[in-house]
């Protein structure tokens, strides 16, 4: 909902240079979106490169995606937000998006399955499980949460996803 002018001003461009880089005010959104997508994929894989173990991996990548989210407004907004659903990139990033998430959960699921930490009978449905639980969880964490008890919910979860709620 920002106008041209404000984001020229923020840019500490004029309005007639802005438009020699984008056509439109849907193209600037587009590229910031995509902007924030491509530093939240980076840091959370980097975040994953620096974990030992699967639990660490997982514990780290969800920390990291709620942190991120938290911070990079846009990103969040198109990827929760409906109204924004009638721009064709951004259900093409939210598809994306969703695709690399398995695939990221599936692998920390199978190395910890290879490494015989896990017992996990069907990784795929595991793995669409977790994304479900987490999307659920991120709208909610994301405007009502401070950090420090994300993380703490976020400990409670993985604690009940390695463990099992089974009374052993």
């Amino acid at each position: 909902k920002t106008t041209v002018d404000e984001i020229a001003k923020a840019a500490r461009m004029g309005k007639a240079s802005l438009y020699h880089y984008f056509q439109s005010k849907e193209d600037i959104f587009k590229e910031v979106v995509n902007q924030e997508n491509k530093f939240l994929k980076e840091k959370i894989r980097e975040a994953i490169a620096n974990e030992k173990t699967p639990q660490k991996k997982m514990k780290v990548y969800i920390l990291k995606k709620m942190e991120y989210l938290k911070e990079l407004a846009n990103i969040h907004s198109a990827l929760k937000d409906d109204y924004l659903q009638h721009y064709a990139f951004i259900e093409k990033i939210r598809e994306k998006n969703s695709r690399e998430e398995l695939f990221t959960i599936r692998e920390i699921l199978q190395e910890g399955e290879d490494k015989g930490i896990f017992d996990i009978n069907d990784i795929e449905l595991t793995a669409f499980a977790i994304i479900s639980a987490l999307k659920g969880l991120e709208y909610p964490w994301s405007i009502n949460v401070s950090f420090p008890k994300i993380e703490s919910n976020i400990d409670k979860l993985l604690e009940i996803l390695f463990n099992g709620i089974v009374r052993r």
